[in-house]
This record gives C-alpha cells, sequence and structure tokens, in this order.
C-alpha cells in the first residue's frame, strides 16, 4: 500500500496534469478560431461566440459536477469527463460550418468543468493549513491556456489548423487513462450518503458565496476572457503574426497560470482577505492603464498648434498585462482560501457555483468584447470594461470586509460578511 504522503502527491500531481490538458483544451478556439474566422468570413461578435461557446458548457457545468464530486468522489468523476470530451474534440477538426463549430465547442466546453471537480478532490486530500498551497498547485493547471498559444500556432502553420484537434483528442485520451491509474480515492472524503443534492444547494443562500462569485468572475473570468482575445488583439492592434502574437499573449496566460501556486501559498500565510484586497488594487491600476485608447491632441501653444500622441506599444501593453497575470493568478488562488476556510464540508457546491460564475463572466466576456469593438471601434473596451468589473469588487470588498480589518497587521481578524 502507497503511504498516505505518497497518494498527496500522486493525486496533486496527476490531477493538476489533467487540468492542464483540459484547460489547454478549453482555450482551443482562442488560437484555431483565428483560421477558421477568415475562412468563414465571422465578424468580431461572432468570433468572441466562437471562442467563448466552450466556456459556456465549461461553466454551466461546473455547480453539478462539484456536487457529484461530493457525492462520489472526484477520481470516477474526472475520468469520466475526459472521456466525454474525446470524441467533440475530434470532430472539430471535420467541422465545415459555423454551426458546426459552435456545437462542438459546447460538448468540448466539457473539459473546463473539470476544475470544480479537481479543486475539490485535491483540497481534501491535504491538511487545512496545506490546502491553499494545494489548490494553488491545482490551479495551475490554468496554464494550459499558455500551453496552447505555444502548441498550437505551431501546428496550424506545419500543418493546418485541422491537425490541432486530432492531436488534443488523443492527448486527452492518453491523459485520462493515465490519470485513472495514478490516483486514489478515499470514501471518507465523500458527504454521507443522506445528504441530498437539495442538502448541498442549501449553502447557496450564504451572502458570502456570491461576494466571492463577484471576486472570481475578475480574477478567473477576465483571466479567461483574455486568453481567448489576446491572440488576436495582438495580430489586429499591432500588426503580428499568429506565432509571435500568441508568443506574447503567453507572457499573460502563463504567469497567470503557474503562479497560482504562490498565491496559495501566500494565502495560507498571509490571509485571503490580504493577499484578495491587493489583487483588486493592483489590477485596477494597470486595467486603467491598458484601457486608454491610442490618442492624438492638438494644443494651441505659443507658437502654434502643436499635436501629441498618447498610446502604449507593445512592450509597455505586455508588461502591464503580465503584471495583471500575476494578480490574478494570486487572486485565483486567494479566493479558493476563503472558500476551504469558510465552507469546508461543502467546498464542492461553492466551488461550483464560484466557478460557475467565474466561468461565465468567461464566456461573456469575450463576447462583450467584440460587441464593444464592433460598436465603438476601440480596441482598448475590453480593457475598460474589465477596469468596471474591478472598480465593483473593490467596492463591495471594502463595504463589507476592509472596514472592519486591519489591514496591516500581521494576520486576518474575523470578518463576519455574511452579515453583508
Amino acid at each position: 500500500m502507497a503511504t498516505r504522503k505518497f497518494q498527496q502527491m500522486s493525486v496533486l500531481i496527476m490531477s493538476t496534469t489533467a487540468f492542464t490538458v483540459c484547460f489547454a483544451v478549453w482555450m482551443l478556439f482562442a488560437v484555431i478560431g483565428i483560421p477558421i474566422k477568415e475562412v468563414l468570413a465571422l465578424n468580431e461578435t461572432q468570433f468572441g461566440l466562437l471562442a467563448a461557446t466552450p466556456v459556456l458548457t465549461g461553466s454551466l457545468i461546473r455547480l453539478p459536477l462539484g456536487m457529484l464530486t461530493d457525492k462520489f468522489g472526484g477520481r470516477i468523476v474526472f475520468f469520466v469527463l475526459m472521456l466525454c470530451t474525446v470524441l467533440p474534440i475530434w470532430l472539430i477538426g471535420h467541422a465545415t460550418e459555423y454551426w458546426q463549430f459552435l456545437v462542438a465547442g459546447l460538448f468540448v466546453g466539457f473539459a473546463g468543468g473539470s476544475f470544480s471537480v479537481g479543486i475539490a478532490y485535491c483540497a481534501r486530500w491535504f491538511e487545512r493549513q496545506n490546502q491553499g498551497f494545494a489548490m494553488g498547485v491545482f490551479g495551475a493547471g490554468n496554464s494550459g491556456a499558455a500551453v496552447t498559444k505555444f502548441v498550437a500556432p505551431t501546428l496550424v502553420v506545419m500543418f493546418g489548423w485541422q491537425m490541432v484537434p486530432q492531436v488534443y483528442a488523443v492527448a486527452m485520451l492518453i491523459t485520462a487513462v493515465a490519470f485513472w491509474f495514478f490516483t486514489y480515492d478515499d470514501p471518507e472524503h465523500r458527504v454521507h450518503s443522506s445528504v441530498t443534492f437539495r442538502d448541498q444547494l442549501r449553502v447557496l443562500k450564504d451572502p458570502r458565496v456570491w461576494k466571492y462569485c463577484q471576486y472570481y468572475s475578475i480574477v478567473f473570468g477576465g483571466y479567461v476572457g483574455l486568453s481567448l482575445w489576446l491572440t488576436k488583439y495582438y495580430v489586429n492592434e499591432f500588426g503580428m503574426g499568429i506565432q509571435a502574437a500568441a508568443l506574447l499573449a503567453a507572457c499573460f496566460s502563463l504567469p497567470g497560470g503557474v503562479l497560482r501556486a504562490v498565491g496559495g501559498w501566500l494565502s495560507d500565510r498571509y490571509g485571503a482577505h490580504k493577499v484578495t484586497w491587493w489583487v483588486m488594487w493592483a489590477s485596477w491600476i494597470c486595467l486603467f492603464l491598458l484601457s486608454y485608447p491610442n490618442t492624438d491632441f492638438t494644443v494651441q501653444t505659443v507658437e502654434g498648434p502643436r499635436t501629441f500622441s498618447i498610446h502604449l506599444n507593445v512592450w509597455v501593453f505586455t508588461i502591464l498585462l503580465f503584471i495583471v497575470g500575476i494578480a490574478f493568478a494570486f487572486g485565483k488562488a486567494s479566493v479558493f482560501k476563503y472558500i476551504s476556510n469558510e465552507f469546508p464540508k461543502e467546498i464542492g457546491a461553492v466551488s461550483g457555483i464560484v466557478g460557475l460564475v467565474g466561468g461565465m463572466g468567461g464566456f461573456l466576456l469575450p463576447i462583450m468584447f467584440g460587441a464593444l469593438v464592433d460598436l465603438t471601434g476601440v480596441r482598448s473596451s475590453a480593457f475598460m470594461l474589465l477596469y468596471g468589473v474591478t472598480w465593483v469588487s473593490l467596492i463591495w470588498m471594502y463595504l463589507t470586509e476592509v472596514r472592519r480589518v486591519d489591514m496591516f497587521d500581521g494576520h486576518d481578524t474575523a470578518v463576519d460578511s455574511s452579515k453583508a
């Protein structure tokens, strides 16, 4: 029999690997959607819908998957979920009509639901004082978005976009089999058989749950939305090729994924509240700068009119995105530290609804990005929208938490935000 420590590490490593593959699949249209857009002559809104379609089902399925994980255990749920996505991924390469891509994308989106399965599965294998770090390591599988930006463009250039879903389908099948053989199940991690799904849903009446949903809608929803949008943004705004654009977009996606483990450690060390508060402020400042559109203005001087230009060059733009990616990584971990602290017995259901709302943000944002560009003609309007969402989170956090907490004390003090 394997030792408990070995089982913990095996579960964490394989779950993180599986989630990385699932997230890479979830972000598939962020890259292959660009040549598909050209072939089908799609407008910006149609492209946004295509890129976000997998995110819709991956978000909606998170709550039921979290509840199933509480009920039956994460190992079997995760394994079956991965197997269900293999055929839809393969069929993307054979689609020819817009509606066919949308339908295939809906089924491929199941891969995104793996988060609410894995986060609850991994958390229960670790002691409370280490759960933030364990969930952060698992959540680093978000770096699958960066994997897609490295791998998919190369496959597109070398073999055509149709090859990408075929490679990803094979990778998903191999990962599912490996996951089954190298993970473990513990019946003690499941809720009692007498607990019904209705009982699990009662926790959703707690207002704290919806506050954490709001936080996650920006740190995760914004991460997913930008991961889907940035490659095309670089292509259109800076005139880059798809490989260079995807590489620079990965400067946001990669830290936004892999540094989640650091965010988990910081949350264990300093508390979820402090980490989340500073995450929101860092994001708010950077998004304000990213929101400012390229501007030319004329000033009447003593020597006559002079024209000035304000714009972000590609390097300043990328550095700001890199900072936002780090902030979002820390924030994704800190939000789930809140959950593991306050809802230890309902972590599956709560993580499911929080993940659902965050994922819905990732679904709606690319569509709204496209609609804003079509309506205003200003590409930076995407960042204006994210700036507004972050502002809402900061206000809500201040009203319910900050006024009752000493931000510079060594530890979080008790905050009864349920009365807010």
